[in-house]
């Protein structure tokens, strides 16, 4: 039981640190893009609309940096406390193919060299598995599979 609390607190610090990076690189990048655009001073002519563009990607990279900062707060919200027997908000899930991991949606993160799948509680797929206990069976997309743990 133990172990597999440690185990679950390094999958979500590999989560932490992958998001850590992502908002790192997001925020220089948004520098780049507002200096590029201050560099480049005001419009030459009412069609040169480099600036604009330049503007505009600081605000989808904004919205990008947004995005992981709503991650950040959901992972923060797994209680490291408890380890579950059925497939819930903050479980890891080991089926025959995969692991995965309840809580944002990140996507795939690797931690002591076995890769996770970072999901959202919020996806077809969670839907799919929600509930279920080691040993259930389950359908997604034509693909049945069996669940070996969940903790």
């Amino acid at each position: 039981m133990e172990d597999r609390l440690k185990l679950k607190q390094k999958v979500l610090d590999a989560c932490f640190e992958q998001q850590n990076k992502v908002m790192q690189n997001l925020k220089v990048v948004m520098e780049e893009v507002a200096d590029s655009a201050e560099e480049y001073g005001l419009p030459k002519d009412l069609y040169d609309s480099y600036r604009n563009q330049m503007m505009s990607k600081r605000d989808m990279f904004a919205q990008q940096l947004q995005k992981i900062q709503e991650q950040v707060d959901i992972l923060r919200r797994v209680d490291m406390t408890r380890s579950y027997n059925s497939v819930r908000f903050g479980s890891i899930v080991i089926t025959e193919t995969q692991r995965i991991f309840i809580a944002a949606g990140i996507g795939k993160i690797a931690v002591d060299g076995v890769e996770y799948f970072v999901i959202s509680a919020l996806v077809p797929f969670f839907s799919a598995i929600d509930g279920k206990k080691a040993g259930d069976t389950f359908d997604f997309r034509g693909k049945k599979e069996t669940i070996i743990e969940v903790f």
